[in-house]
């Protein structure tokens, strides 16, 4: 054991157990490597990486005896913090590209955009966004109540603070980009949506008269997206080596005791997560595309959804994934993709306020009717609009829904489930991303339709 600070608090190297796991995290770096230089294909890399990670994070909670407090384990704090500078880290690259890939996509599409194509991508976009969250809030009651939820629960001393509700006009402007560069910083993708719809329409307008002056600006915004792609491209090829840090430090710093605790609940929203799953895939299908081309081709944003725990992070891999294997125009791709981050999130707020609602509900002996349920579907599909794709802030949709259903004095007793938020995040945002892909989906194909309808008429009139 090395005491000094310098061990300790510098280089987190205390324990010879640290540098043991940061050496073994290496060898598992190698084994990918040798992957791809066999050409082994990104999907089976990023596989390989899941369960490597899954297996990596396990072993160390077995050295450590499985404790019910990880983060007070020394070594364990010390690892994590190593693990997390791996995953953290790749994350922080997505992150990075989201807004300036937004920014040049959007205002590209727009300005490229022929006839009222807009509108009816605006419409059928929000439309399939918030379609698919209500019915994920359904699904939810459905199973809540199926399975008791919060019934003999113990709520224990629990401290959970509800998040402050604001109102829904407030939500909204708040969406609205009063200062583009602060709404850049913060990660308001609705209000960058916003400012690259004004560019792109205003490019598109001033095509007509000026078009020798804004030529050069069109061609910056064609080669700057680009060379943005290109960068996407060079960081999404770290992502096996990502997803195994990711996986392994989530297991690491919550431990496997603490689910037993509200394992009815875990069980019942992965069962969720699940259903809803069937459904993309339904959708999907209704759509052209096979259930197993979905999963195969879905799987390498689902899985980096899963272990990094952020929808906005994910916006690259996912945007590439629509484009490149389903054939979604990747005006529609970045689209809805974007608004699909911060709006209509299937996991985070269409399952999870309904778990929650209903468990609070059950626990409280609050009566639960057709009224109920109704005002509580109503309130899901209202309050979904503005939710960052961020980890985390699930807990404001619930204090939102919570709040908006009367029943914010009993926020204290989800203290147990909002302690196992890292375990649960993972499914709701392996969910929100789906979400987005099916919506995806359904948007271009109905576009799509309606265009070879048009083309059609035109013929007939010819």
């Amino acid at each position: 054991m090395l005491e000094s600070n310098f061990f300790t608090k510098f280089l987190q190297l205390s324990d010879f157990r640290t540098l043991a796991f940061i050496v073994a995290l290496i060898a598992l770096f190698k084994v990918i490597n040798v992957l791809q230089k066999k050409k082994v294909s990104f999907s089976t890399r990023m596989t390989t990486g899941t369960v490597l990670g899954l297996v990596l994070g396990v072993i160390v909670q077995a050295v450590a005896k499985f404790p019910d407090s990880p983060k007070d384990i020394a070594w364990i704090s010390e690892l994590s913090g190593w693990y997390g500078f791996v995953g953290g880290g790749f994350i922080d690259l997505l992150k990075m590209l989201v807004i300036p890939l937004i920014l040049l996509s959007i205002t590209r599409v727009i300005m490229n955009m022929k006839g009222d194509n807009l509108g009816k991508l605006t419409t059928k976009t929000i439309g399939s966004l918030i379609g698919l969250t209500v019915f994920a809030a359904i699904t939810g009651i459905v199973l809540a109540l199926l399975f008791n939820l919060g019934q003999g629960f113990d709520a224990g001393n629990n401290t959970a603070e509800i998040r402050e509700a604001v109102s829904l006009s407030e939500t909204i402007r708040a969406l609205l980009p009063s200062n583009i560069v602060s709404s850049m910083a913060e990660g308001n993708i609705v209000g960058v949506v916003i400012f690259s719809a004004f560019i792109g329409t205003s490019i598109r307008r001033l095509s007509k008269k000026h078009a020798d002056t804004i030529e050069p600006f069109v061609k910056w915004v064609e080669a700057f997206y680009k060379i943005i792609i290109s960068v996407t491209m060079t960081i999404i090829k770290f992502m096996p080596y990502a997803v195994i840090a990711l996986l392994a430090n989530t297991i690491i710093s919550n431990g496997i005791g603490v689910l037993a605790s509200v394992g009815k609940f875990i069980v019942c929203l992965y069962l969720a997560v699940i259903i809803m799953l069937v459904v993309h895939m339904t959708l999907a299908m209704l759509n052209g595309v096979s259930p197993i081309t979905y999963i195969k081709n879905t799987s390498e944003p689902l899985i980096i959804a899963f272990t990094s725990r952020s929808s906005l992070g994910t916006l690259p891999v996912t945007i590439e994934t629509l484009e490149k294997k389903f054939d979604v125009n990747e005006g529609v791709a970045s689209f809805v993709a974007s608004l699909g981050t911060n709006m209509g999130m299937n996991g985070c707020a269409g399952i999870y306020p309904a778990l929650t609602a209903i468990m609070l509900a059950q626990i409280t002996n609050t009566p639960i009717d057709l009224s109920f349920c109704i005002m509580l579907l109503v309130i899901i599909a209202i309050s979904s609009f503005g939710i960052a794709g961020l980890p985390g802030t699930a807990t404001i949709a619930i204090s939102v829904v919570i709040s908006g259903m009367g029943m914010e004095a009993y926020f204290p007793l989800l203290g147990a489930v909002i302690a196992v938020d890292p375990i649960i995040d993972m499914g709701r945002t392996m969910l929100n991303v789906s979400g987005t892909i099916a919506s995806s989906i359904i948007v271009d194909r109905s576009l799509k339709r309606d265009e070879e309808k048009a083309n059609k008429t035109v013929q007939k009139a010819v």
